[in-house]
């Protein structure tokens, strides 16, 4: 998850707030909106499903049209709970892992063990991790060199 996490600063460091809430449409997701569905999914899947704390999340929220929070606070709130998931997740004793859990009753996920909600989330924010490094270069209009360092160039 740390990796993931740099990634998507170094993306938003490139970002004004306007482009982070710009989409391209009303059928896309901003960056902005982005952020706010992971920091959403990650508190239910494992603050909620696998520590226990109270389901919180409002999921059509995330997904508003319109700016619903300045940028930094999305940060912040981002940064906040990858930081309670890692600390959960890295205090889980071994056998906890093939626990059964439900993380989202109300949505169209069937109960799972710990670990496969873990690689699940864990795939789900690689994801949208990727839709945001696309989004900062077209946004940018710049390669973000977020890998390796390559030659570019005839072969």
């Amino acid at each position: 998850m740390q990796r993931s996490e740099d990634a998507i600063n170094r993306c938003i460091d490139k970002l004004s707030d306007e482009q982070m809430w710009r989409r391209g449409a009303d059928h896309e997701n901003s960056i902005a909106n982005l952020l706010l569905h992971l920091e959403g999914n990650l508190r239910q899947w494992f603050l909620h499903g696998i520590d226990g704390q109270p389901d919180i999340r409002s999921r059509d929220s995330e997904f508003a049209l319109s700016p619903s929070s300045r940028c930094a606070e999305i940060r912040s709130r981002l940064a906040t709970t990858l930081a309670e998931c890692r600390k959960v997740i890295g205090s889980l004793p071994p056998a906890r892992l093939l626990e059964v859990i439900n993380p989202q009753p109300t949505g169209n996920w069937p109960p799972m063990t710990i670990l496969e909600a873990i690689c699940h989330v864990t795939g789900h924010l690689q994801l949208h991790q990727g839709q945001i490094i696309l989004l900062t270069k077209q946004l940018t209009g710049a390669d973000l060199d977020l890998s390796i360092p390559r030659k570019r160039g005839a072969i």
